[in-house]
């Protein structure tokens, strides 16, 4: 009987754990250590947009990254003066260390003067990002 108990527990507690976690994963928040953090063009390899820029932290074998990839390409064809960067995340271990990225994908938006507005982690959905740019811009 303890044994049923036990299992019964264990399942529960890993169910509201995969709800919390499908819920959080991909919505674009404000996080507060990411005040005052700004990224330039050396530390992207890239270009900032002129209005905002999408970087997208990834990995080789991570598979939401090629749909994240083209989720945010799609976003910045769509809207004038952004652009996406992606940045292999085990080859920039300094940047993700000082970034504190923790899984891939992770995105950050920054605004035009490269400062990080918003982050999401895990596959983000086109709406959000693009509410997302709204409030970089």
């Amino acid at each position: 009987m303890t044994g049923l108990v036990v299992c019964v527990a264990v399942l529960a507690a890993a169910s509201v754990y995969g709800v919390l976690h499908r819920r959080r994963s991909g919505r674009v928040r404000v996080r507060g250590r990411d005040d005052g953090k700004r990224l330039g063009a050396a530390e992207l390899g890239g270009e900032l947009g002129e209005r905002a820029t999408l970087v997208q932290f990834s990995s080789a074998f991570c598979a939401p990254c090629r749909a994240t990839r083209r989720v945010l390409g799609e976003v910045a064809g769509m809207v004038p003066g952004v652009t996406h960067v992606e940045i292999d995340a085990e080859a920039r271990l300094d940047l993700v260390r000082e970034l504190e990225i923790l899984k891939t994908p992770t995105v950050l938006v920054l605004d035009a003067d490269g400062r990080v507005v918003r982050r999401a982690t895990g596959q983000p959905r086109r709406a959000d990002v693009i509410a997302a740019l709204g409030e970089a811009v």
